[in-house]
């Protein structure tokens, strides 16, 4: 499968849904379903031992999120079995500690002993420390301290937790790096309930053609009415797409590790989902809220001036000459999570700035293709500093 492909998306979440809604989940086809026929072992015996290991996580993991639900709504559950079915397939040899901590990522967040009865959360306990128990010599300490590495610390910047993990990568756990790429991209796709990706059958970059050069161009006209509105909204979108040009400004300024086929195919795969996502909502903005052809055509012109001087691949400080300047500081970096609701609402509220926030992001993701040694100036561990 194409990682990035949002359609496909929707069959992987599809297949894992049907098959842990059975009445006796079988965790085998849960397992090579995610394997997608890819061996854990060339050994047979080794392969199976392997499996036999994520079918226990699979089955503590059914358990651990039977009460949760993801932001949309569907199983909670769904988001680890995703990641590690997208970066198994991006993997020319998937690692079962690898796979076992992208399982196990959110565990220490997500699973509490509130959220149960006391006697389910001994059964929980238990089953997860004889799963441990069974990992190879020395493995149970790398799963340990990959999760440490993988878990956000309360009130910790999004900056310094991305650097925190890049510093545990460079110190002996690489995969750290493939597996919260995996995390972020499977974040960027569930994004939306859709029956099909809104974007399919749109060319998004012709109808900016249209627009700056056709003088009979129509406009962008959307085939069905505006969807209810979600808790996902356009605003958050970007903010999710922001967290995605961090994580990679990042990666791209972290000491160099070892090569990794598949991490360098988790790190396009985020690019590429980021870019659609910035086209999905240019179009949606443009095709149901700002639809006034000539306003359109002055913020894209804006935009592109913007961009073209070189101040979309660097943070800016608001000075109220350009309505691209600040966005970044202003909207998306408070580390405070009120006062980030807060801005994004306002930032929800301002439509032609995200028009030219999409493009922005156009730009961005489309560098980050491009150049392999691009990022955006002024994001660091230590915080978004404005240039």
């Amino acid at each position: 499968m194409a990682l990035f492909d949002l359609n496909e998306f929707f069959q992987l979440s599809a297949v894992l849904h049907y098959n842990l809604s059975a009445a006796a989940l079988n965790r085998s086809n849960v397992v090579a379903y995610i394997l997608a026929g890819k061996r854990l072992d060339a050994a047979e015996e080794g392969d199976r031992a392997r499996r036999a290991l994520l079918m226990e996580a699979l089955g503590y993991l059914y358990r651990a999120y039977s009460h949760k639900r993801r932001r949309l709504g569907p199983m909670a559950v769904l988001h680890p079995l995703r990641a590690c079915a997208l970066m198994a397939r991006a993997q020319e040899t998937p690692r079962v500690e690898s796979l076992l901590a992208v399982l196990f990522h959110d565990i220490q967040e997500d699973v509490k002993p509130v959220d149960f009865e006391p006697r389910e959360w001994r059964e929980l306990e238990e089953t997860l420390y004889e799963m441990l128990d069974r990992l190879p010599p020395g493995d149970e300490a790398g799963l340990v301290r990959r999760l440490q590495g993988l878990t956000r610390i309360a009130g910790e910047p999004y900056t310094a937790y991305i650097g925190r993990l890049l510093e545990n990568a460079a110190d002996g756990c690489p995969d750290l790096v493939e597996v919260k790429l995996a995390d972020r991209l499977d974040n960027t796709l569930d994004m939306r309930i859709d029956l099909e990706d809104p974007l399919a059958g749109i060319d998004c970059f012709q109808h900016l053609f249209e627009l700056l050069f056709v003088p009979h161009y129509p406009g962008y006209r959307p085939r069905s009415e505006h969807a209810p509105a979600t808790v996902m909204n356009g605003a958050r979108r970007l903010h999710q797409l922001f967290k995605n040009a961090v994580l990679l400004s990042l990666i791209r300024q972290a000491p160099v590790l070892p090569e990794s086929a598949g991490r360098g195919a988790l790190f396009d795969a985020l690019a590429q989902a980021s870019l659609r996502e910035a086209q999905r909502s240019l179009m949606h903005l443009l095709g149901y809220h700002l639809k006034d052809l000539g306003r359109q055509r002055a913020l894209v012109l804006d935009a592109m001036e913007y961009c073209h001087s070189g101040r979309s691949d660097l943070v800016t400080r608001p000075d109220g000459r350009r309505m691209l300047d600040g966005l970044f500081t202003i909207y998306f970096a408070p580390a405070d999570g009120d006062r980030l609701r807060q801005q994004l609402d306002l930032l929800y509220a301002n439509k032609p700035l995200m028009v030219e926030g999409c493009i922005a992001f156009l730009v961005i993701f489309l560098s980050f293709l491009h150049d392999p040694a691009y990022y955006v100036r002024g994001i660091r561990a230590a915080g978004i500093e404005a240039s």
